[in-house]
């Protein structure tokens, strides 16, 4: 099976090399001229570390992980804790994985360092993707093009091979912009706690936390716009644009604020959860069959665990690609529309504007917390809970030359 991936994005990669474990004939068609990603943070959640553990890189990844001690809520302006989910030994036993905190750039290399050059072309930007008889043909702006016995999407939320074959859903603009930096710190700060730190605040909120082993600080900082504003990681925007939103927050907010070199700002926009990614024999994965506001920190985790996902089902019936197809969107996309949704209400619970709501919704967090400390707070048991391994568990074992077969 001839296997053509279009996007060399965290999806794109991390399904090449799963792909490519199990013995397949992938190329990688990249529009850049290498892999790369935007500096920032990203949170790896139980769920998608038990993906990594699927893919055989679970040791590799710990190499640049830090682990927060807890996801922590606190009250915008007085830094209150409103909830606290521990992150230790018992969180890590009931998930059979730990919550993590890694560098973007980190994990694409994850992914991307085992997989021979020869499985990549660079420079490639993909115009269009047409189903061909069982197989289809990629184009590319370059006036090439390469036929596979399988395509699959994974360029992103503009996602030209979803353009070529489904109706575009509705974008539409949420009201919400984001500010993102990365701050070095050398170690752990008085004024930036060890965890995952949620400030909610009046039409906006912020997570803090660290990467690099402990020596950054990745801000996330999201404010309702009253005028619309680009969707695009590389807008740059300044430190005095950021203090100046999120004027009156707390004085810890306030002094890593301060010592941001370069930030980043870009538009929030919505999408809703499409009805199909499957046409043919091709298939959509990651952000371009379900993008999502990242108030649930899913974005990533979603993409690895459709690799994982999908690989398996490819590896399970090689000789029925339909049939493999079917059962790789029966299984994920019931769960992705529902995370697309649930960060959408994020968006809103966050967010609340008046003193008197945030003091109801704090109040029950503080209920829950007394109940079940694991799942209060921003109630993600059920994302966590979810192990993408599963699907597999009756999988085809790598054939013989795969990449890493013995790993």
């Amino acid at each position: 099976m001839k296997i053509a991936i279009v996007g060399g994005g965290i999806g794109g990669a991390a399904l090449g090399q799963s792909l490519l474990r199990k013995g397949f004939d992938v190329t990688i068609y990249e529009q850049a001229e290498a892999f790369g990603e935007v500096g920032a943070g990203v949170q790896m959640t139980p769920n998608a570390v038990k993906a990594i553990k699927g893919m055989g890189l679970y040791e590799r990844f710990l190499d640049k992980a830090f682990y927060p001690e807890a996801v922590v809520g606190r009250n915008w302006q007085t830094a209150r804790e409103n909830f606290r989910i521990p992150l230790g030994e018992e969180f890590r036993n009931h998930y059979e994985a730990p919550f993590i905190h890694v560098h973007r750039a980190d994990l694409l290399d994850l992914f991307t360092d085992q997989i021979p050059p020869e499985r990549c072309r660079f420079g490639y930007h993909c115009s269009g993707v047409e189903p061909r008889g069982k197989g289809a043909v990629v184009h590319f702006t370059n006036g090439e093009s390469a036929e596979a016995d399988l395509v699959i999407g994974a360029d992103g939320v503009r996602s030209v091979v979803r353009g070529s074959l489904f109706a575009e859903t509705e974008v539409r603009w949420t009201g919400h912009m984001c500010y993102r930096a990365l701050v070095p710190t050398g170690g752990v700060v008085d004024f930036v706690n060890p965890d995952s730190t949620f400030w909610m605040g009046p039409n906006g909120h912020v997570v803090t936390y660290y990467v690099k082993g402990g020596d950054m600080v990745n801000i996330v900082a999201v404010r309702e716009a009253e005028e619309w504003v680009a969707e695009s990681w590389s807008t740059r925007s300044t430190k005095e644009a950021l203090l100046a939103d999120f004027e009156g927050w707390h004085s810890s907010l306030q002094t890593l604020f301060s010592r941001v070199d370069e930030v980043y700002s870009w538009g929030l926009f919505d999408r809703d959860p499409m009805q199909s990614w499957v046409k043919g024999r091709v298939a959509l994965l990651g952000d371009a069959c379900h993008p999502m506001l990242p108030f649930l920190s899913q974005g990533a985790a979603m993409a690895i665990e459709d690799a994982l996902v999908l690989s398996d089902a490819l590896a399970a019936s090689p000789e029925d690609i339909d049939l493999a197809l079917k059962r790789y969107e029966e299984e994920r996309l019931p769960r992705c529309s529902r995370v697309q949704l649930e960060a959408r209400e994020r968006g809103r619970t966050y967010h609340l504007p008046t003193e008197e709501e945030m003091a109801a919704r704090d109040a029950e967090y503080a209920r829950r917390a007394k109940e079940d400390p694991r799942t209060t707070g921003i109630n993600t048991d059920w994302v966590y809970d979810y192990d993408p391994r599963a699907f597999g568990t009756a999988r085809t074992q790598p054939r013989a030359g795969a990449v890493g077969a013995s790993a």
